[in-house]
């Protein structure tokens, strides 16, 4: 009988990518049935993924009881959190502990969360003001303090910002205004197409990866490489 994978943000960019990894890998395809979580299981994309075969199912992240349904006998769970839905980092820390307690009363077993590291504690307090990425960590000690088997994926800088990053003058010419040395090296990943990647691999080393971090990054990336390859 095929285990069961939730993967939350189903219609995200980094939900998306494991559900189109898991999919096409033939191992995990057949270890695995796919349900997926979304707000709206009416919309285009929600649709698109049921007609791949996903179980796809609502959920209201700020009530415990429907993530509970949500993930109910699940073997493996995806979560990733949003803060920019709403700008307030108690509202996503919440959602995120919601998921860790539906998980260990549902006895998963493999929590896989989207995490970053805390800047604040990172930098000494130098920066201070960064939370939707210390909110992510808060969540990430709330988990394993549950005793839920949990492994962590943390993402780099997502390729998709230098679409707003790179304007485009009068003259035609495009400038990166960046305030940081031309030394900078950027952990850059393509959030759509990349997090599917690194969650198989998760998945598939789940025993040797159990606790620890899975940084999500193609390669490390100087302004002056940036601006070459976008150039060529």
């Amino acid at each position: 009988m095929s285990k069961l994978v939730t993967v939350f943000g189903s219609t995200g960019n980094q939900g998306g990518s494991v559900i189109k990894h898991l999919l096409a890998d033939a191992t995990l395809s057949k270890e695995f049935k796919i349900r997926g979580v979304t707000r709206d299981t009416s919309k285009p994309a929600a649709q698109a993924l049921a007609k791949q075969g996903v179980e796809v199912v609502s959920a209201d992240m700020n009530s415990k009881s429907s993530v509970a349904k949500a993930i109910e006998g699940s073997h493996t769970v995806f979560l990733v959190t949003n803060y920019w839905e709403t700008g307030r980092p108690e509202v996503e820390i919440t959602q995120g502990q919601n998921v860790a307690d539906a998980a260990k009363d549902a006895v998963v077993s493999h929590l896989i969360f989207s995490s970053l590291l805390n800047v604040t504690e990172t930098t000494g307090g130098r920066l201070s003001h960064v939370p939707h990425f210390d909110g992510k960590n808060e969540i990430e000690r709330y988990i394993r303090g549950t005793g839920v088997p949990c492994s962590f994926v943390l993402p780099g800088y997502f390729m998709s910002n230098y679409l707003q990053m790179l304007r485009k003058g009068d003259d035609g010419a495009f400038t990166l205004a960046y305030p940081v040395s031309d030394k900078a090296k950027f952990p850059l990943f393509d959030a759509a197409e990349d997090t599917g990647k690194f969650v198989k691999a998760v998945i598939k080393n789940r025993e040797k990866i159990l606790g620890h971090h899975v940084l999500e990054a193609t390669d490390y990336y100087t302004p002056e490489r940036i601006l070459a390859e976008f150039e060529e």
